[in-house]
Formats: C-alpha cells, sequence, structure tokens
C-alpha cells in the first residue's frame, strides 16, 4: 500500500511513520530487516543515483518472469518529503522502462498543472510518459481527476476491455470547474507566475536557512518547497519536537503551516501555497516563519 510515495513497505525497512506509529499493525510486511547504509552514497555527500537505478532493476529482473507491466512514480516526491530527483533520472528511468516494454506512468496529482513552474513537472527533463494521472489541483477542492494518455494506448485499453470510471464520472459541476481551472490557468499565465513565485520563495527559504542553523535542508520546485528542521546540519538528524513547535507558534501567528506530524517526518515542512497568491501573502507567510523559528529555538 502507498500514498504518494509514502510507501508502507519501505516504512518497515526505514522505520518511517508507518511503521513507528503503527508497528504492530505493519510488522508483517518486511519482518525483520537489516538496515544498513546506502553503498549509493559516499562520505563526502557524493550520491550514485545511476548506480542505485541499475541496481533496482536488476533486482526487479531477477523476480520478473518478463511482463512487467508499468513504473509509477511521482517526478518530486510530495508527501514523501518533498524529494526533487536529480535532472536525468527520469530520462533513465524512461529508458529502463522501454528496455522492458514498461509503460512509465507519472503522478502528478500533487505536482500537475503550474505548481513547479511548468505545466507538468515531467517537462523539465524533456521526458513524455506513457501516462499522466492529475487530481487536486484540477478540481480546486472537488472531486476531478483524470488519466492522460496517447490515442494508442487508449485504443488497446478499449479493444482489451479494461473498466475505467469513476463515482463523479458524469458530474457536470466537477467537469465545469475542472475546465475552469484550465482555463485560468492560462489565461492568467499562473505557469510563469509560480515560476516567478517560486524563486522569490526559494530566495527567501535560503535566507531563512542561512539565519537559522536548525534548517538543514531547502528544496524543491516552483510553489513546491520543502525545508527539512534539524537537530545537527552534519548528521541531518530530523528535528521532530522542534518541527511540532514550530507549527504551534506558527498557528498562533496565523500562519497553518503544512507538516507531516510523524516520527521521523516531524521535521519537513512542506510548502505549497496557491498558485494564486499574493506577494504580500507570501512575505507574511515567510515572515512568521521567521519569527516562529526564532521564537521556538530561543525557548528550546
Amino acid at each position: 500500500m502507498a500514498w504518494h510515495d509514502v510507501w508502507c513497505g519501505l516504512g518497515d525497512i526505514q522505520r518511517r511513520p508507518a511503521r513507528v506509529r503503527t508497528a504492530d499493525a505493519w510488522s508483517a510486511v518486511i519482518a525483520d530487516a537489516e538496515r544498513l547504509p546506502s553503498p549509493f552514497r559516499g562520505r563526502d555527500g557524493s550520491y550514485d543515483w545511476r548506480a542505485e537505478l541499475d541496481y533496482g532493476f536488476a533486482a526487479i529482473d531477477r523476480q520478473s518472469t518478463g511482463s512487467l507491466a508499468a513504473c509509477l512514480v511521482e517526478p518530486i516526491l510530495s508527501s514523501g518529503g518533498v524529494i526533487d530527483p536529480p535532472l536525468g533520472y527520469l530520462e533513465a528511468l524512461k529508458d529502463k522502462c522501454a528496455e522492458r516494454k514498461m509503460l512509465l506512468i507519472a503522478d502528478e496529482a500533487q505536482t500537475g498543472l503550474g505548481r513547479t513552474g511548468s505545466m507538468y513537472a515531467f517537462e523539465r527533463d524533456g521526458v513524455v510518459p506513457d501516462l499522466l494521472t492529475l487530481s487536486k489541483t484540477l478540481g480546486a477542492g472537488l472531486p476531478v481527476a483524470a488519466v492522460v494518455t496517447s490515442e494508442e494506448i487508449e485504443q488497446r485499453c478499449h479493444e482489451r476491455g479494461f473498466l475505467f470510471f469513476t463515482t463523479h464520472v458524469s458530474d457536470p459541476l466537477a467537469a465545469v470547474v475542472a475546465a475552469t481551472v484550465l482555463r485560468v490557468i492560462e489565461r492568467d499565465d499562473l505557469v510563469t507566475r509560480a515560476a516567478l513565485l517560486g524563486q522569490r520563495l526559494r530566495e527567501r527559504l535560503l535566507d531563512l536557512q542561512a539565519r537559522h542553523e536548525v534548517i538543514g535542508d531547502v528544496r524543491g520546485r516552483g510553489l513546491l518547497q520543502g525545508i527539512e528542521l534539524v537537530t545537527d546540519r552534519t548528521t541531518k538528524q530530523p528535528a521532530d519536537r522542534l518541527g511540532q513547535a514550530v507549527t504551534a507558534s506558527c498557528l498562533r501567528h496565523g500562519l497553518h503551516m503544512n507538516i507531516v506530524q510523524l516520527p521521523g517526518m516531524g521535521g519537513v515542512f512542506r510548502i505549497a501555497p496557491p498558485l494564486t497568491v499574493s506577494d504580500a501573502e507570501l512575505d507574511t507567510g515567510l515572515s512568521i516563519l521567521d519569527t516562529a523559528l526564532t521564537e521556538t529555538v530561543a525557548t528550546a
């Protein structure tokens, strides 16, 4: 089971939230797993992601009968910690899929429709997925989702009798809202706006990092940014309790922070303001975050 790249099996291995919070419920997913340092990360901070990708697919190939269907990924891991894969990763992944006649499915529920400064996050890598899934932004709060693919794949699905339906498949209200969202994104050039505001947001977050030792990392694209609070910048030990305290302080000052309140992830803030956020609103939010960090660290 998974939810926006928060995988229960991986959580069991990594002692991530699902494993820690509900140990009894999930302990049978992968029992007694050995946890070792990654051989693909050097002590100097280097990361050989190509070797890691090769290793992963080699492991899959050893267990496969040769009929792999598809690989489903988020171009940026959203709820999994705002992890932006290195440039070239999606292209290499697409090649791995093509070699095995697999489809590449991009889940852009949280990254699509302008949020990252591109209409779709996969565009940065010059890769076109075989299928694209959209929701969230598309419905502006209403239950709307879309699966986008090529005419060839659609025809193949039809010929094989694949069934596709949703509860709200014929809801005219949701359909009108989705069509309106697309028109407004184009009319107001919100993709370009997200890129410009995203740069402003990132510069302010990097300034906060320079002034607050507890910010161990700033990452993301456009108006999807993440900051990670740590107790030590060298070890990157998560600062869960500090994250909870900063969240509470922000709320007292009028800012609700999107933070995952789970063990091991309590120090990761996912910052994703509306594409229509004003410059003043963005600055106000960041000023409140600055104040909350200052107050919380001073009293810790």
